[in-house]
């Protein structure tokens, strides 16, 4: 007995003490998804920016939306959780997200019940991120739960094309990582191994679905049954999770773009010989030609020649599925698209299989669970049954008019699912509210069509790995054109009818912070009008007050009207509650850099491109910096080290192109000045730089 307890309680005494050490000086961060705060004498619940710590490294980590509750649920209120990834996020935009549409239909069918609706997603997250999140909110007295979740468990943490944590086959070992990567002593050991450099892959910035684009896993591969193993059971856990809280537990089936969205990755089958793959090749070449010249029937027919040899392709399949579709042969084009997905080695989509174990999961309950089959809906709501752009952005990030079809979808299983005491409050005869009202109660505005579509377009589409997709020229330029139209419709008149619609949205729920912080947003960037944007803000800041976004957001306007000290006080809570967020140091640098605090300003710029590193305006400023003090040298290195990783921004060349010239090495200053040129035509300065250094002064 006494070996044992040298051998084992020992340690796990010296290992508790050192954990207590730690908490007892600071170290560290708290690990909970729900975080409390104290606001006029009560306690509340809110997010915690700095959850997803323990699943991504910091430079990486998603957020999600603010959020702040009540810590005890008021009287005649529900309170519903909204869990899952970005699409239930709502990105591109949260504010249009179906958790939004929901919170607006519930407020008008129920008008004498205060409704909560909390949503708790966000980006790149899976199962094994969402558990812990249940589990936070399953302690906050809810009403409901609502799922949308299965994108993200190949590609998120521990999935088997991943770029954070790896996958590890059993279950409990991933458990046991997450939970000791909460405590104390783990958070230091995660933190002495990041001091000690960044592990093998682990991409040095957030680039999207880009960071994937080698994280092959095909159909048959053995890490993908384990992912499904994973979420099988993390699902079954999150529902027991809301049912042991006594919430109604709704699971969403997860929907994709099938017809506009062309596989991301194919490969072959492994056992495809070399003799065969030239054949099939060929066979695929033909097809090709025959499709590109319009002769579908005969392309379809030197497809499924090829699919003979091999059918594990994914771009075989699709292109299969768009034939067929030219051919007005639905139902094979429908299973061909499907096939596409199924087969798409780079597995940003859910499959059949993670929608299989959703449907299972919830008819292994008899009580208090509820199905949405969205994937389903999505296909009986699309022409021919084939969801596409009608619904979406891209792969499966929904546009309007997906998150509100999501949103009626959910409404009635929530609706089956509320407590008696509220569903006895709803109003007689009400009808859920259309597209067009949740767009006016949400100011949802032509502007915000246009701004959303042009950042899907430059931030999504014309990035790897969309841009490496089959018909990617053809598609590009039909999104332009969309786009453009869009912008057209952007006129002055337009302007003056968004500032009224996000007026009086405010006006009609004034306790809404986002409809505050976007109009805040409108008022400043569009209007100019930073002294009422700032009222805005101010009001966000004061009841989100856990938020750095909220004080960042005020500062900003701040500053621009001249109250510089309040800005730094401001940017400096807004670090002290996010550290991670390069964007505020950049801005907290400016301010020091106005000032000629050149040494705070240095520091805190250094600290943008650490967590930010394509925050080209830091290292501008860097090179502004070290280009006074007389060290060229070093400001030219600082904009190459930028042009790593933003090589398009016409800035950084300009600058570089600047100080090339003050080296006297002219001909390397013009190269770079014409390319900075070539990226913005328009540069005033930069073409005049260039003349003078071709042409001299005159």
């Amino acid at each position: 007995m006494f070996r044992l307890v040298a051998a084992v309680g020992i340690p796990v005494l010296l290992l508790a003490v050192v954990e207590l050490g730690l908490r007892l000086v600071g170290y560290g961060y708290r690990p909970s998804a729900i975080v409390e705060v104290k606001m006029d004498g009560r306690t509340y619940a809110c997010d915690n920016s700095r959850f997803s710590w323990r699943f991504f490294p910091r430079h990486l980590a998603r957020e999600a939306s603010p959020y702040i509750v009540p810590k005890a649920k008021p009287d005649n209120t529900c309170r519903i959780f909204v869990l899952g990834a970005s699409a239930a996020m709502g990105v591109p935009e949260p504010a249009f997200g179906f958790s939004r549409m929901l919170h607006v239909m519930l407020a008008d069918c129920y008008p004498g019940v205060q409704f909560e609706v909390v949503n708790t997603a966000m980006a790149a997250i899976n199962s094994h991120c969402v558990l812990p999140v249940a589990r936070d909110c399953a302690r906050y007295e809810p009403d409901v739960f609502v799922v949308y979740l299965g994108n993200n468990e190949v590609t998120g943490p521990y999935g088997a094309g991943s770029v954070f944590a790896p996958l590890a086959g059993n279950l409990s070992v991933i458990r046991a990582a997450i939970a000791v990567k909460g405590t104390r002593l783990g958070q230091s050991m995660t933190d002495l191994l990041a001091a000690m450099g960044a592990r093998d892959g682990t991409p040095e910035m957030w680039r999207g679905l880009e960071m994937f684009v080698d994280k092959h896993v095909r159909a048959d591969d053995t890490g993908l049954q384990a992912v499904y193993s994973h979420f099988a059971s993390n699902l079954r856990d999150i529902v027991r999770t809301g049912r042991t809280a006594g919430a109604q537990v709704v699971l969403c089936t997860v929907a994709g773009n099938l017809k506009d969205n062309p596989p991301f990755g194919s490969q072959h089958r492994r056992d495809l010989s070399a003799a065969d793959a030239e054949r099939w090749d060929k066979t695929y070449q033909e097809g090709v030609a025959h499709e590109e010249a319009g002769r579908y029937p005969e392309a379809i027919d030197t497809y499924l020649a090829a699919a003979e040899i091999d059918d594990t392709y994914a771009d075989l399949q699709f292109r299969l599925g768009r034939c067929y579709g030219r051919m007005g042969e639905y139902e094979k084009a429908l299973e061909r698209y499907v096939n596409a997905r199924e087969t798409d080695t780079l597995r940003f989509r859910a499959d059949n299989r993670i929608n299989e174990i959703v449907r299972d999961t919830a008819a292994g309950h008899r009580d208090g669970v509820h199905l949405v089959d969205a994937a389903r809906i999505f296909e009986q709501n699309s022409p021919h049954h084939a969801p596409g752009d009608e619904l979406f952005y891209e792969h499966v990030h929904m546009n309007f008019a997906g998150n509100y079809l999501l949103a009626r979808s959910v409404l009635e299983a929530v609706e089956q699912a509320l407590p008696d005491r509220v569903r006895k409050a709803r109003a007689d005869d009400t009808e859920p509210l259309t597209e067009a009202q949740c767009a006016q109660r949400l100011a949802y505005t032509d502007v915000d069509r246009y701004k959303i579509a042009e950042k899907v377009l430059n931030d999504f589409l014309k990035r790897p790995p969309f841009s490496d997709r089959l018909y990617y020229a053809e598609h590009i330029e039909r999104i332009e054109r969309d786009v453009a139209a869009l912008k057209a419709d952007v006129t002055p008149q337009a302007m003056a009818q968004a500032a009224e619609q996000n007026q009086r949205a405010v006006e009609n729920k004034p306790n809404d912070w986002l409809l505050r912080w976007r109009y805040g947003q409108f008022l400043a960037e569009h209007v100019r009008d930073h002294r009422a944007a700032a009222e805005q803000f101010g009001w966000v800041r004061d009841h989100l007050p856990h938020s750095w976004l909220a004080h960042q957001s005020l500062a900003t306007v701040l500053a621009a009207l001249g109250n510089a000290d309040e800005a730094v006080r401001l940017y400096e809570r807004a670090l002290q509650l996010q550290p991670t967020s390069g964007r505020t140091h950049f801005f907290l640098g400016e301010q020091w850099h106005k000032r000629g605090k050149t040494d705070k300003a240095r520091k805190h710029y250094l600290e943008a491109v650490r967590w930010e590193p394509d925050c080209v305006p830091a290292y501008n400023s860097l090179a502004r910096i070290l280009a006074q003090e007389g060290k060229l040298d070093k400001a030219t290195d600082i904009c190459r080290r930028g042009l790593v990783f933003s090589p398009d921004s016409a800035v950084l060349r300009g600058s570089l192109g600047t100080l090339l010239a003050r080296q006297g090495r002219r001909t390397e200053a013009i190269e770079e000045l014409q390319a900075a040129l070539r990226l913005d035509p328009n540069s005033a300065p930069i073409r005049q730089s260039l003349r003078i250094l071709q042409h001299g002064p005159n």
